[in-house]
Protein backbone atom coordinates (compact mmCIF):
# COMPACT_ATOMS: atom_id res chain seq x y z
CA UNK A 1 0.00 0.00 0.00
CA UNK A 2 0.81 4.04 -0.42
CA UNK A 3 0.22 6.72 2.00
CA UNK A 4 0.26 10.40 1.74
CA UNK A 5 3.42 11.09 3.66
CA UNK A 6 1.60 14.27 5.32
CA UNK A 7 0.18 14.98 8.90
CA UNK A 8 -1.33 18.40 9.53
CA UNK A 9 0.20 19.90 6.66
CA UNK A 10 3.62 19.05 7.50
CA UNK A 11 5.84 16.41 4.75
CA UNK A 12 7.10 13.96 6.88
CA UNK A 13 10.33 11.70 6.37
CA UNK A 14 10.16 8.15 7.18
CA UNK A 15 12.54 5.42 8.08
CA UNK A 16 12.37 1.89 8.77
CA UNK A 17 11.84 1.27 12.47
CA UNK A 18 13.16 -2.16 12.15
CA UNK A 19 10.65 -4.24 14.53
CA UNK A 20 7.67 -6.18 13.36
CA UNK A 21 4.14 -5.05 14.24
CA UNK A 22 1.30 -7.95 13.25
CA UNK A 23 3.97 -9.53 11.51
CA UNK A 24 4.38 -6.54 9.41
CA UNK A 25 6.87 -3.78 8.76
CA UNK A 26 6.81 -0.57 11.24
CA UNK A 27 8.34 2.99 10.39
CA UNK A 28 9.70 5.95 12.88
CA UNK A 29 9.39 9.87 11.14
CA UNK A 30 12.11 11.76 11.75
CA UNK A 31 10.22 14.57 13.29
CA UNK A 32 8.58 13.21 16.05
CA UNK A 33 10.22 9.32 16.49
CA UNK A 34 6.58 8.15 16.87
CA UNK A 35 6.04 4.28 15.59
CA UNK A 36 3.54 3.43 12.46
CA UNK A 37 1.89 0.59 11.59
CA UNK A 38 3.28 -0.04 7.60
CA UNK A 39 -0.03 -1.57 6.79
CA UNK A 40 -2.98 0.67 8.80
CA UNK A 41 -0.60 3.52 8.02
CA UNK A 42 -1.32 4.66 11.56
CA UNK A 43 1.44 5.92 14.63
CA UNK A 44 1.41 3.13 17.19
CA UNK A 45 4.14 4.58 19.50
CA UNK A 46 5.06 7.95 20.44
CA UNK A 47 3.71 11.56 20.03
CA UNK A 48 1.85 10.98 16.67
CA UNK A 49 0.06 7.66 18.54
CA UNK A 50 -3.57 7.70 16.63
CA UNK A 51 -2.78 9.60 13.81
CA UNK A 52 -3.79 8.09 10.37
CA UNK A 53 -1.80 8.88 7.41
CA UNK A 54 -4.06 9.11 3.73
CA UNK A 55 -4.16 5.90 1.40
CA UNK A 56 -3.72 6.13 -1.92
CA UNK A 57 -4.58 3.86 -4.86
CA UNK A 58 -1.75 1.50 -5.77
CA UNK A 59 -1.35 -1.28 -7.72
CA UNK A 60 0.19 -4.84 -7.28
CA UNK A 61 0.87 -6.26 -10.45
CA UNK A 62 3.21 -7.67 -13.31
CA UNK A 63 5.37 -5.33 -15.23
CA UNK A 64 4.06 -6.12 -18.11
CA UNK A 65 0.11 -5.80 -17.39
CA UNK A 66 1.33 -2.30 -16.10
CA UNK A 67 3.03 -1.02 -18.92
CA UNK A 68 -0.37 -2.36 -21.46
CA UNK A 69 -2.03 -0.27 -19.29
CA UNK A 70 0.01 2.96 -18.72
CA UNK A 71 3.01 2.47 -21.93
CA UNK A 72 4.51 5.57 -20.83
CA UNK A 73 5.42 4.32 -17.30
CA UNK A 74 9.09 4.52 -16.31
CA UNK A 75 10.67 2.50 -13.73
CA UNK A 76 14.04 2.25 -12.11
CA UNK A 77 16.11 -0.13 -13.51
CA UNK A 78 18.13 -2.45 -10.79
CA UNK A 79 19.48 -5.50 -9.89
CA UNK A 80 16.79 -7.41 -8.20
CA UNK A 81 15.20 -11.25 -7.22
CA UNK A 82 12.22 -11.79 -8.81
CA UNK A 83 9.01 -10.65 -6.55
CA UNK A 84 7.24 -13.79 -4.48
CA UNK A 85 3.79 -11.87 -4.53
CA UNK A 86 1.01 -13.91 -6.49
CA UNK A 87 -1.80 -11.70 -7.14
CA UNK A 88 -4.11 -14.46 -7.60
CA UNK A 89 -3.66 -15.72 -3.94
CA UNK A 90 -3.95 -12.41 -2.67
CA UNK A 91 -7.37 -10.37 -1.09
CA UNK A 92 -8.27 -6.58 -2.05
CA UNK A 93 -8.82 -4.91 0.73
CA UNK A 94 -10.49 -1.58 0.80
CA UNK A 95 -10.41 0.66 3.59
CA UNK A 96 -13.10 3.87 4.26
CA UNK A 97 -12.03 5.03 7.70
CA UNK A 98 -13.46 2.23 10.33
CA UNK A 99 -15.24 0.57 7.66
CA UNK A 100 -13.34 -2.45 5.54
CA UNK A 101 -14.22 -4.86 2.91
CA UNK A 102 -11.91 -7.84 1.81
CA UNK A 103 -12.36 -9.42 -1.69
CA UNK A 104 -10.73 -12.53 -2.36
CA UNK A 105 -9.08 -12.43 -5.85
CA UNK A 106 -9.64 -16.26 -6.35
CA UNK A 107 -13.79 -15.45 -5.55
CA UNK A 108 -13.35 -12.32 -8.21
CA UNK A 109 -11.58 -14.71 -10.96
CA UNK A 110 -14.41 -17.50 -9.83
CA UNK A 111 -17.81 -15.16 -10.08
CA UNK A 112 -16.87 -12.04 -11.54
CA UNK A 113 -17.46 -8.62 -9.82
CA UNK A 114 -18.11 -7.63 -6.45
CA UNK A 115 -21.13 -5.01 -6.36
CA UNK A 116 -20.92 -3.85 -2.88
CA UNK A 117 -20.94 -0.39 -0.34
CA UNK A 118 -18.56 0.19 1.97
CA UNK A 119 -19.01 3.52 4.45
CA UNK A 120 -21.88 4.31 2.44
CA UNK A 121 -19.85 4.51 -0.91
CA UNK A 122 -21.27 1.76 -3.66
CA UNK A 123 -17.98 0.10 -5.08
CA UNK A 124 -17.29 -2.46 -7.80
CA UNK A 125 -14.29 -4.65 -7.38
CA UNK A 126 -13.22 -6.63 -10.27
CA UNK A 127 -10.36 -8.92 -11.78
CA UNK A 128 -9.61 -8.78 -15.68
CA UNK A 129 -11.00 -12.72 -16.45
CA UNK A 130 -7.82 -12.31 -19.43
CA UNK A 131 -5.48 -11.07 -17.10
CA UNK A 132 -5.45 -12.16 -13.10
CA UNK A 133 -2.86 -9.74 -12.23
CA UNK A 134 -5.24 -6.67 -13.49
CA UNK A 135 -7.40 -5.31 -10.74
CA UNK A 136 -9.47 -2.95 -9.44
CA UNK A 137 -11.71 -0.94 -7.42
CA UNK A 138 -13.77 1.58 -8.74
CA UNK A 139 -16.67 4.32 -7.33
CA UNK A 140 -19.46 2.58 -8.94
CA UNK A 141 -21.35 5.99 -9.15
CA UNK A 142 -21.52 8.37 -12.42
CA UNK A 143 -23.05 11.74 -12.00
CA UNK A 144 -24.71 10.44 -9.08
CA UNK A 145 -26.29 7.04 -10.38
CA UNK A 146 -25.63 3.97 -8.70
CA UNK A 147 -24.02 1.18 -11.34
CA UNK A 148 -23.96 -2.50 -11.11
CA UNK A 149 -22.00 -4.55 -13.13
CA UNK A 150 -21.15 -7.81 -14.38
CA UNK A 151 -18.52 -9.10 -16.62
CA UNK A 152 -19.86 -10.76 -19.63
CA UNK A 153 -17.30 -12.09 -22.64
CA UNK A 154 -14.51 -10.21 -21.25
CA UNK A 155 -16.36 -6.73 -21.31
CA UNK A 156 -16.94 -5.02 -18.37
CA UNK A 157 -20.89 -3.74 -18.51
CA UNK A 158 -24.05 -1.64 -16.19
CA UNK A 159 -26.96 -3.52 -15.81
CA UNK A 160 -28.23 -0.10 -16.03
CA UNK A 161 -27.74 1.51 -18.97
CA UNK A 162 -26.02 -1.23 -20.39
CA UNK A 163 -23.08 0.76 -21.07
CA UNK A 164 -19.73 -0.92 -21.37
CA UNK A 165 -16.66 0.05 -19.80
CA UNK A 166 -12.65 -0.75 -20.58
CA UNK A 167 -11.77 -2.67 -17.15
CA UNK A 168 -8.52 -1.22 -17.03
CA UNK A 169 -9.31 2.60 -17.46
CA UNK A 170 -13.07 3.03 -16.25
CA UNK A 171 -13.77 4.61 -19.30
CA UNK A 172 -17.23 4.06 -20.65
CA UNK A 173 -16.20 3.24 -24.59
CA UNK A 174 -19.74 2.56 -25.63
CA UNK A 175 -23.80 3.13 -24.95
CA UNK A 176 -25.70 5.93 -22.99
CA UNK A 177 -22.43 6.85 -20.69
CA UNK A 178 -19.82 6.79 -23.70
CA UNK A 179 -16.99 9.07 -22.29
CA UNK A 180 -17.71 8.90 -18.56
CA UNK A 181 -14.95 7.10 -16.38
CA UNK A 182 -15.01 5.78 -13.38
CA UNK A 183 -13.39 7.05 -9.88
CA UNK A 184 -10.53 4.32 -9.33
CA UNK A 185 -10.91 4.02 -5.42
CA UNK A 186 -7.86 3.87 -2.82
CA UNK A 187 -7.11 -0.11 -1.97
CA UNK A 188 -4.10 -2.39 -1.93
CA UNK A 189 -3.51 -6.32 -1.60
CA UNK A 190 -2.97 -8.15 1.42
CA UNK A 191 -2.69 -12.34 2.13
CA UNK A 192 -5.50 -13.07 3.89
CA UNK A 193 -3.84 -13.92 7.40
CA UNK A 194 -2.95 -10.08 7.64
CA UNK A 195 -6.17 -9.07 6.21
CA UNK A 196 -7.67 -11.41 9.40
CA UNK A 197 -4.68 -9.68 11.84
CA UNK A 198 -5.41 -6.12 10.79
CA UNK A 199 -8.59 -5.87 10.24
CA UNK A 200 -10.95 -8.77 12.21
CA UNK A 201 -14.07 -6.76 11.65
CA UNK A 202 -13.80 -6.10 8.18
CA UNK A 203 -16.51 -7.54 5.74
CA UNK A 204 -15.41 -10.62 3.78
CA UNK A 205 -17.01 -10.46 0.40
CA UNK A 206 -17.65 -14.28 -0.41
CA UNK A 207 -19.42 -13.12 -3.86
CA UNK A 208 -22.71 -12.14 -2.88
CA UNK A 209 -23.93 -9.11 -4.86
Amino acid sequence: MVHRREVDDQVMIFGNQGALWGNAMTWFDHSTGSVWSQPLGEAIVGPLSGERLELMAVQVTSWSTWKEDYPDSLALDVPASQGGFEVPTMSVVVEFGTQVGVYPIAVLEELGPANDVVADVPIAVLVDPAVEDRWRVFLAEVNGQSLTFDIVGGTLIDRETQTEWDLATGRATSGPLEGQILDQLPSFTAFERDARTFWPEANYWDGGG
